[in-house]
């Protein structure tokens, strides 16, 4: 009791916190009594005064963070699991950049390999001469078209295999010019379908790398650490490294015996090149968490190769996107392509806009359709944490209520109809009397403005979204009680409508706030 009474008397020599608090010594208690009017005249004020940077913070300053997403191959085009890397790859540069790091967005194209040559000796001995153009469909879709086939012929002729990695060679010779022309050609063709989806998916990259122009670095360390004795020689002459330093019993082969390289020799090179390109000081790949073993070796590798800022590299792993019928499987042409999907969520969306009787409402039924199929994707792909496997239902990823991206654009709209329908009501935050807002609902939601800054700092720590969408969520939740239980706009009392027009400003903020670092498009009507 005594140390209780001592320390009130410390604390109120504070006038901030005298201010912001009462205190009551209880027996050995010190109990806080908040000063409710005053918190929430804080919140609001700051959330008014900082507006697109609330939330945001130095926590991160100086901070050079690469992160590499997406990865595509240039024998298919993306599908849903491209999906759900880029949303969280863009939704974390947005957070790091929000908690004042640098950051710059790379890509690694994959457009060498057996893999891509597979589509290649399809196209020579299948499309007679076909183009995307000849026959109206999407470029990067005609290319993937060909890697089906491929396997198709694969089942019917024996030698199929044998003749694609005899093209790898003769690719990495690089003197057949026809082959060379056909490569660049069907490269074209499925980067420029696949930029389309990015621009449609509003990703961005500040830099594309392609395994073409960083595989041979790649080979150059490997040859340089066997003759430095960190990688040793096989007896059929492929290069291995040994894996038991790092808890691996098997060895891990760096360069084939032929001579031609292998996913991690690609990443080898292009680790060193980004460092020199752009000296980061964290790497973060946004990769599926099957290849979580990959990294572990990559990372070892370039350590014993003696580059030290291997230390700063991260694997953000991230579980595997499933279909209610099952696994995806590029081969047989199971794959839901992302163009696919996102014109199914536009159709659907705008069919509940016209069944809802919005359509005259809405300027652009197109646009807006649009930018709900995005909202109901991205937030559907972030809203499991990224560790863990997930079940993608697009019908529930498109529901108007509930935990969904359209739900948070249907709050956001109803705020902004508000707020345009109370535009000529004089408001001068200064003038504001905070003691009106004295309901549970509306300090319920204050408390909810105030955690943002928090939830932007865990996700940021942890690298994971859903810690925002479940604020997101939980934000549309308070205001929509709100909303139901106080009647904001009423001609009797002005000065309690402008201090609840203030709460409805600074949640329509914050709301907004989080949908950016989501990459989910806000709506000012839908």
């Amino acid at each position: 009791a005594k140390i209780a009474e001592s320390l009130i008397a410390e604390l109120i020599k504070d006038e901030k916190i005298k201010e912001k608090a009462s205190f009551k010594v209880m027996g050995p208690y010190l109990n806080i009594f908040l000063n409710k009017s005053e918190i929430t005249k804080n919140i609001i004020e700051r959330i008014l005064k900082e507006g697109e940077s609330y939330g945001s913070s130095k926590a991160l300053k100086d901070l050079n963070v690469m992160v590499e997403f997406s990865g595509p191959n240039t024998n298919k085009p993306l599908h849903l699991g491209h999906l759900r890397n880029d949303v969280i790859g863009e939704s974390i540069c947005r957070l790091f950049a929000f908690c004042g790091a640098n950051v710059f967005r790379v890509n690694i194209i994959n457009n060498r390999g057996v893999h891509i040559c597979k589509s290649m000796f399809a196209y020579q001995m299948l499309a007679n001469g076909k183009t995307p153009e000849s026959e109206n469909i999407k470029s990067d879709h005609f290319v993937g078209d060909m890697y089906v086939a491929f396997h198709k012929y694969e089942s019917e002729h024996a030698d199929a295999e044998e003749k694609v990695k005899d093209m790898l060679k003769a690719w990495e010779k690089g003197d057949d010019a026809g082959l060379m022309k056909l490569w660049k050609q069907m490269n074209d063709w499925a980067l420029q379908g696949i930029e389309e989806t990015y621009k449609r998916t509003c990703i961005s990259f500040d830099r594309l790398y392609f395994e073409s122009e960083t595989y041979l670095k790649g080979k150059d360390e490997v040859l340089q650490g066997l003759k430095n004795g960190v990688f040793y020689k096989k007896c059929d002459g492929s290069v291995a490294v040994d894996l038991k330093p790092i808890g691996i019993e098997n060895e891990k082969i760096l360069l084939r015996q032929d001579g031609t390289s292998l996913y991690i020799t690609q990443d080898i090179g292009t680790a060193i090149f980004r460092h020199k390109d752009w000296p980061f000081n964290k790497m973060i790949y946004v990769v599926a968490n099957e290849q979580a073993h990959h990294f572990k070796v990559l990372f070892y590798v370039l350590k014993l190769l003696g580059y030290e800022w291997a230390g700063d590299m991260h694997h953000l792993s991230y579980g595997m996107v499933n279909l209610p019928e099952g696994k995806m499987k590029s081969r047989e042409g199971t794959v839901v392509d992302a163009d696919n999907l996102l014109d199914a969520l536009h159709e659907d969306a705008k069919k509940e806009i016209i069944d809802k009787g919005r359509a005259d409402a809405i300027d652009n039924i197109e646009e807006t359709s649009e930018k709900i199929a995005l909202a109901a994707l991205h937030y559907f792909l972030l809203q499991v944490s990224p560790k863990k496997d997930m079940l993608f239902d697009p019908k529930k990823s498109l529901s108007f209520n509930g935990n969904t991206g359209p739900y948070l654009q249907y709050m956001g709209s109803r705020i902004s109809s508000l707020l345009e329908k109370a535009s000529s009501i004089p408001f001068d935050i200064a003038d504001v009397d905070f003691n009106l807002l004295s309901s549970d609902v509306e300090w319920a939601l204050v408390k909810t403005l105030s955690l943002f800054p928090e939830r932007i700092k865990k996700a940021s720590d942890d690298m994971d979204m859903s810690v925002i969408t479940t604020y997101l969520y939980e934000l549309s939740k308070a205001f929509s009680k709100f909303y139901h239980d106080c009647q904001i706009i009423t001609e009797e009392d002005t000065g309690l409508s402008v201090a609840r027009l203030s709460l409805c400003k600074a949640s329509l903020i914050v709301l907004k706030n989080g949908m950016n670092l989501c990459v989910l498009p806000f709506l000012e009507a839908m």
